[in-house]
Order: C-alpha cells, then sequence, then structure tokens
C-alpha cells in the first residue's frame, strides 16, 4: 500500500522531520525561504498533508488547486495566513502549535518592552558609531519598568505571562483590555485590572500588544490610538504585523506623540516600512518571539504530531477547526 505524501513546506529540524519517514511519502524544503504561491499550489500537488509555519498563504484558489489535501500542520500558534473557513467548507483540517510557546514568547516580549524603555539599542547604535565621548546625566535617559503601569492589549495566554512578569517580578499595576474579561481568579493574583481600550491607551506607561491579527484588529492601533498614548510611553508589538499602523507609528515616533517602541512584527513582513529605519527611538527585530531552540523544537514537534495522529486514523492534537471532522 503507497504512504500518503505530505509537503514539508519550510526547512525544519532533521531529525523531527525524520519521525514522519515510516509513515509518508516526504517531499521536504532544503533551503531557508519560502515558495511562492505558484511553487506551493505545484509542490502540493497530489498531496495529502502539509507542514507549514504562519507565512505560507493558504486560501480557497490553493485548496481548490489541490483536492487531495485533507490536513494543513502549522507549526505556528497564529493562522492569519490560512483561510480557515474555507478549509473547514472543503473538509480540510488545520492544527496549530498553541501553547508550547507561550513562556517564550512572553519572555521576549517582556525584554523588549524593558530594551524600549531603557533605550538600549539606541545607545548600543550610538556606541557602535563612535560617538561616546564622555559620560552625561541624561544621557540616554529611559524610563522605568518597576512600578510602572503595564497595559496589555489582548490577555490570552501570553497576555497573561507578560502580566505575571510585570506584577511579580517588577510591581507593575496591570491594567488590560480583551473582549471578555478574565475569571477573578486569575485577574487576582496578579492585580489586574479590566478597562476600556481608551483608558488602556492612556493610563498605560508601557502598552504592549498580544491579540490576534483578524479583519478586526486591523490597525488596531493608528495615529487616533497613539494621539491618546503619553508622550512619555512606549509601545510593544508582538502580536502581528497589520495590528499596528506602522507609517502611524513612525510619524508619531518623529514627532514625539509617545516616546518608543519596540516591534517584532510588521505589515508586509520581511519588508519593514522605510520610516521606521529613520527614527531612532524604535527597536527592531525580526518576528523572533519565539526564537528559542527548546521551544521552536516543540512547535515542529507538535505539527509533526499532528501529521502522524490525522493521516493514520487518529485524532489531531490541537485542531483549529474540529468541526470537518
Amino acid at each position: 500500500m503507497d504512504k500518503p505524501k505530505v509537503l514539508i513546506a519550510r526547512k525544519t529540524f532533521d531529525d523531527i522531520v525524520d519521525r514522519l519517514r515510516p509513515h509518508f511519502e516526504l517531499e521536504c524544503k532544503e533551503d531557508e525561504g519560502a515558495w511562492t504561491q505558484a511553487e506551493l499550489i505545484a509542490r502540493l500537488q497530489g498531496k495529502t498533508g502539509v507542514y507549514i509555519t504562519g507565512t505560507e498563504k493558504i486560501d480557497a484558489t490553493l485548496l481548490d488547486a489541490c483536492p487531495q489535501l485533507r490536513l494543513i500542520s502549522s507549526m505556528a500558534v497564529g493562522y492569519n495566513n490560512v483561510d480557515v473557513a474555507a478549509c473547514t467548507a472543503r473538509g480540510v483540517l488545520l492544527t496549530n502549535a498553541p501553547d508550547v510557546l507561550t513562556e517564550t514568547t512572553a519572555d521576549f516580549g517582556f525584554a523588549l518592552m524593558m530594551a524600549t524603555a531603557r533605550r538600549i539599542a539606541e545607545s548600543e547604535h550610538f556606541l557602535r558609531r563612535g560617538e561616546w565621548k564622555q559620560w552625561g546625566v541624561t544621557m540616554f535617559a529611559g524610563s522605568d519598568v518597576h512600578g510602572a503601569t503595564l497595559g496589555i492589549l489582548g490577555m490570552g495566554r501570553i497576555g497573561q505571562a507578560i502580566a505575571k512578569r510585570g506584577a511579580l517580578g517588577f510591581g507593575m499595576k496591570v491594567i488590560y483590555h480583551n473582549r471578555s474579561r478574565l475569571a477573578p481568579e486569575l485577574e487576582a493574583p496578579l492585580g489586574a485590572r479590566w478597562v476600556e481600550k481608551d483608558e488602556l491607551l492612556q493610563q498605560a506607561d508601557h502598552l504592549v500588544l498580544v491579540l490576534p491579527y483578524s479583519a478586526a484588529s486591523h490597525h488596531a492601533i493608528g495615529a487616533a490610538e497613539l494621539s491618546k498614548m503619553k508622550k512619555t510611553a512606549t509601545l510593544t508589538n508582538i502580536a502581528r504585523g497589520g495590528i499596528v499602523d506602522d507609517a502611524a507609528l513612525a510619524r508619531a515616533l518623529a514627532a514625539g506623540t509617545i516616546a518608543a517602541a519596540g516591534l517584532d512584527v510588521f505589515e508586509g513582513e520581511p519588508s519593514v516600512h522605510p520610516e521606521l529605519l529613520t527614527v531612532p527611538n524604535v527597536v527592531l527585530t525580526p518576528h523572533i518571539a519565539s526564537a528559542s531552540i527548546p521551544t521552536r523544537r516543540a512547535m515542529a514537534s507538535l505539527a509533526v504530531d499532528n501529521l502522524i495522529a490525522v493521516l493514520t486514523g487518529g485524532k489531531p492534537v490541537t485542531p483549529v477547526n474540529p468541526e470537518v471532522l
């Protein structure tokens, strides 16, 4: 009996991929980077399953061109690159990788917020350019993190993990806005308080974005929202590109509307809005919030677990649209 055919659409850990070989006939991308949409469609012909990351675009056009596809297994937690409704309508299961990256992403989000508040990247560039000739009392003086007000937009698993670091480790006052308020037993250990979005913007010393991307959250932070923030405030985005209007943010940073920003995600990434590259008061990183070796291996392993389970007749570990079953 022929083995089902599976496509590994991004280069990943060879030893984890090898777990698939007893079960499937594999085609693997051997170099870094992503295939174009046309290349991905061509490679998916005859494939039953595909392993993707958070960047491969899976839409109705692709699905209609690949009628044998039954499972899309993503190693990412977010899936705004996948048209879930189109998958469900065609009986294609989508799985993702929640939970395994929560703590690592929260570590990075807090680190990016601290680097932004304390002007670490800006001062390092100054030093590397050879401009440090003397010490000054106000040289690269930033803002405190300890005791400040931490605002979180999107209080899911990662948002709560960031709140825990701020409240318990740095004595921060935690306010948050979410579509629904957390249960009291989750709020209480953090001293977290639900507020309306406008109050969040107005009161936060450090605002961290951790909400999922959707049509409703597109440009959730734009010029109007930035104008409501404190001039001394920082903004950190570890959620998804498109949640922030990057052009409006660049203008706000240049004008001093807010003090600084830390960005790990961008609209149209890997492209970055050119004006963001010209302002000094922004820390920029290339979508690496989950990039620790243990966590990336756990994400890849969970995607492989889902492939094996579903395509050998078992139940998915982490289904996004279980109704197709």
